[in-house]
């Protein structure tokens, strides 16, 4: 899979960008607070370190991964948290050197899986280079929450073109989630790289559309901020209703986060 090489080096890219905030911080700055409430900074890295060893397990034996996983939403949202709060109270050079372990082990293990490759998950099964992507994404989404604890500037990279990417081809499962039918048409999407440049999902004639910066429509998928903090435009009415459930994860798409202010657009990774 020649083309995985690039991603997953991104996908390490990510956790190196994550781990190099958290690893200077002293012991008692990871029980600081995070915005996803009842979660400090630790529970954002046991929450990393155990969805990493849960993909791993859906990579190296799909079976017993089905049957872990198969619980209804509010259980599995119940253990998802549970999971947080052990990995949380472990010490944190343990918590942090069971994170670089698990992510390790899981890019080693997708870059020798052969093409074709399906892997079970929590929401629709997914190939090898979504589950990059997906990695990727969790791995910003909860290193913006860690940012955000330390009052520090957010990731910021072209590495951000993964997560809209994942949040453009979840818009159907956003929808789902919600309990609302998918819309019938493809949109228009079109954001502003952390370079300037253009990045284009979607046929251009499209009469939906969605524009804006890449980094507001990044915290959107990901429902890190409140659409009202953020400079996203949308053309249509079914457009204009993904921003309210844009969702690029699995599982419940969670509370609402309150509006807040406006993120710095020129944040480094």
């Amino acid at each position: 899979m020649a083309d995985l090489a690039p991603l997953l080096a991104d996908l390490r890219a990510e956790g190196d960008a994550l781990d190099g905030v958290v690893a200077a911080l002293e012991e008692t700055a990871w029980l600081d607070p995070t915005p996803a409430e009842g979660w400090t900074i630790a529970h954002q890295i046991a929450h990393l370190a155990w969805t990493d060893r849960q993909a791993l397990l859906a990579a190296t034996d799909p079976e017993k991964f089905a049957r872990e996983a198969g619980k209804p939403g509010a259980a599995l949202a119940a253990a998802v948290d549970e999971a947080a709060d052990t990995g949380a109270a472990d010490a944190p050079g343990r918590l942090l050197a069971r994170w670089r372990e698990s992510r390790t082990a899981l890019a080693e293990q997708l870059a020798a899986l052969p093409d074709g490759a399906r892997l079970p998950w929590f929401g629709p099964p997914m190939s090898v280079g979504s589950m990059a992507t997906a990695r990727l994404m969790e791995t910003w989404a909860h290193g913006f929450d860690v940012t955000e604890a330390l009052h520090r500037l957010p990731s910021v990279s072209g590495r951000l073109r993964h997560v809209a990417h994942l949040g453009v081809r979840t818009r159907n499962f956003a929808f789902q989630q919600h309990g609302l039918p998918p819309p019938a048409e493809e949109f228009r999407v079109e954001l502003i790289g952390p370079d300037g440049d253009t990045w284009s999902w979607g046929p251009e004639d499209a009469a939906q559309r969605v524009t804006g910066p890449a980094l507001d429509f990044c915290l959107r998928v990901t429902r890190r901020r409140n659409r009202a903090d953020l400079t996203l435009e949308a053309t249509g009415p079914d457009a204009d209703r993904w921003l309210d459930v844009a969702q690029a994860f699995a599982g419940l798409p969670g509370a609402e986060r309150p509006p807040a202010h406006r993120p710095s657009p020129d944040g480094g990774a």
